[in-house]
């Protein structure tokens, strides 16, 4: 005969795990037609844009927050870590209109090149797109003509997006650094 002890313990951990599994609700599957995304065709939208990335003077709009002891003596800056705030234009110059800022951060993560791991919202204040987000996270080698990053998701607007950034320097100064991005976004 079976040992009654190992029945019970089975039947005990069996109806323990299916009763937890059955009252799990942290998380579920949903319709899309809840969030009323059915009747919406996903759309690919194209922005360009101006960031400028202003590391001193009056007007800094990014600063060092972070540096590890060998920084100094790197070639690629490695183990610096950079906060922003940057204004987005239209136009490459600094007076033209501002359609909203960069912000997050950027670490130098390379230390063969300058390449940096950035993390950041463009966050939109004009047009149709005020009030929107969109979320890049990505690599960025700062001397290849063309860096493309990923866009990893978004909000307001870009809900569910998905797409990449293609940045371009447009001019590199001693405390300035003016990058074109054309960012291509599918949303709903």
């Amino acid at each position: 005969m079976a040992n009654p002890f190992i029945f019970i313990m089975t039947i005990f951990f069996l109806s323990h795990f299916t009763t937890a599994a059955e009252t799990h609700t942290f998380g579920r599957t949903i319709s899309p037609a809840t969030l009323g995304l059915t009747n919406k065709p996903q759309k690919l939208s194209h922005l360009r844009f101006f960031f400028h990335d202003i590391i001193g003077g009056p007007n800094q709009t990014a600063f060092r927050i972070v540096e590890a002891p060998a920084t100094v003596k790197s070639p690629t800056r490695f183990g610096a870590v950079v906060m922003m705030d940057n204004p987005l234009t239209e136009l490459p110059e600094l007076g033209s209109k501002v359609v909203g800022r960069a912000q997050g951060m950027y670490a130098s993560a390379s230390m063969d090149e300058l390449g940096y791991l950035m993390v950041l919202n463009f966050a939109f204040t004009e047009g149709k797109y005020n009030g929107s987000n969109l979320s890049v996270l990505g690599r960025n080698r700062v001397f290849s003509a063309v860096r493309e990053m990923p866009v990893v998701g978004g909000s307001g607007l870009f809900r569910f997006a998905h797409g990449y950034a293609q940045a371009r320097t447009h001019f590199l100064g001693e405390l300035e650094a003016v990058v074109e991005y054309n960012v291509y976004v599918f949303h709903y």
